[in-house]
């Protein structure tokens, strides 16, 4: 069997990057970028109040009450036309510019407005509620790096700075399609005998739209030649990425694993992890091809540690895999010593602050609800048969953003 982090090492290395774009940034979100966010200006690009309140001069209210004249409002998006001068005040808004002359702003509840005076209760120090020009970012400052992916702040920060067709790397399209004369669609009412519906397709489907891909969904295929044929003659044709479950074990039915050995360059595995021990990866006219395995919670998992790096990678990420943490396994468990085992467990802090990781439920692959109820996985390393309670493990925090690099992960 190939250890897991030699075939992770020969996935990345056989994919290349996408072409780079310069995209709206409301389409950007999740993309990874292809150039630095060099800060173009102070932000603020103004000293401005952080309260509705009186920019004042500090020393004027140090000894409060104090009543001043109100020289005008300054509302947000406004800017002052006189200055605070010794003695003197001006209302102010959260996020208006600050006046000229002022160092401090009363806020509003710690004052008592008149027709045009304003009676201060309490006083403040100088720079009290002000924000400075470049308090967030100084003009010149590199705020994101080239691989970073576009989150929600992170979008804020490129809008703020006014990078409004950022350079990306682009999505990748990605063709996934299910295998199987047993699968048939959710929709399906009533189950004939041996039939069952199909999980893998929505599976996968959510998970890349989740990692910023475009999907190319192909249906169900069925254990025809020709239809398989076809579909995969389609996926190549449509997509940078196709992607297919079932038929890569040994089976006399499995035909994905005959055809593709006539129509791509695809090697099949047997990787050392559990699940998703069977593993198919090569060429399929020129585009990346996965076969992952039939049952669906190895899908899922042969998504996380292929899949989903793989594609990070296509859109120039610089982390690729999900953050491992310590915790302790609350459970006996018996592990097989010749795999990776990745338990699907839930997780919460003890009240001594640790992390706890309970089993999520059973562990066979075909039990999806077991890692629809999980948080995370527990990585079991090859060479542990048996994990007793209490020890402390590995967990891969599944609904983590990624936070390791290839290097780390492979050793590559």
């Amino acid at each position: 069997m190939r250890p897991l982090p030699e075939a992770q090492r020969e996935v990345l290395a056989a994919i290349d990057q996408l072409p780079t774009e310069r995209i709206e940034l409301a389409a950007a979100a999740g993309l990874a970028l292809a150039e630095p966010i060099v800060a173009r200006h102070d932000l603020p690009p103004f000293a401005n109040s952080a309260m509705d309140g009186y920019a004042v001069i500090a020393a004027d209210v140090v000894n409060a009450p104090v009543t001043l004249p109100v020289l005008e409002d300054v509302a947000a998006g406004s800017v002052p036309t006189l200055s605070v001068t010794p003695g003197t005040t001006i209302k102010i808004m959260t996020g208006a510019p600050m006046p000229d002359g002022a160092d401090a702003v009363v806020p509003v509840e710690d004052t008592e407005p008149g027709q045009r005076e304003v009676r201060i209760l309490a006083g403040v120090p100088a720079g009290e509620s002000v924000r400075p020009a470049g308090d967030d970012v100084a003009a010149g400052t590199v705020v994101l790096n080239v691989g970073e992916r576009l989150t929600p702040p992170r979008l804020g920060v490129c809008s703020s700075l006014g990078y409004a067709r950022p350079l990306v790397r682009r999505r990748p399209r990605v063709a996934i399609m299910s295998t199987g004369d047993e699968i048939v669609p959710p929709e399906t009412s009533q189950l004939a005998p041996g039939k069952i519906r199909d999980a893998n397709r929505f599976t996968l489907r959510g998970a890349l739209e989740e990692v910023g891909a475009d999907v190319v969904d192909l249906g169900i295929v069925g254990d025809d030649a020709d239809e398989l044929r076809a579909t995969f003659a389609t996926a190549a044709a449509s997509a940078d990425v196709v992607v297919s479950s079932g038929g890569v074990s040994m089976g006399e039915y499995d035909l994905v694993k005959h055809l593709l050995a006539e129509l791509g360059s695809v090697d099949f595995w047997k990787v050392a992890m559990k699940p998703a021990k069977p593993f198919a990866f090569g060429s399929l006219g020129g585009k990346p091809f996965f076969g992952l395995p039939g049952n669906p919670v190895s899908v899922a998992v042969a998504f996380e540690q292929f899949l989903r790096p793989a594609l990070l990678h296509m859109m120039g990420s610089d982390k690729l895999f999900r953050p491992r943490l310590h915790g302790i396994l609350e459970q006996d468990v018996k592990t097989d010593p010749m795999k990776i085992v990745f338990l699907r467990v839930n997780v919460a802090p003890g009240a001594d602050g640790l992390l706890r990781a309970h089993l999520s439920g059973g562990q066979g692959s075909n039990i999806l609800s077991a890692l629809a109820a999980a948080d995370a996985y527990a990585a079991i390393p090859v060479g542990v048969a048996e994990v007793p309670a209490g020890s402390m493990v590995e967990l891969e925090m599944m609904k983590m953003p990624e936070a390791r690099t290839a290097a780390e992960v492979t050793g590559g």
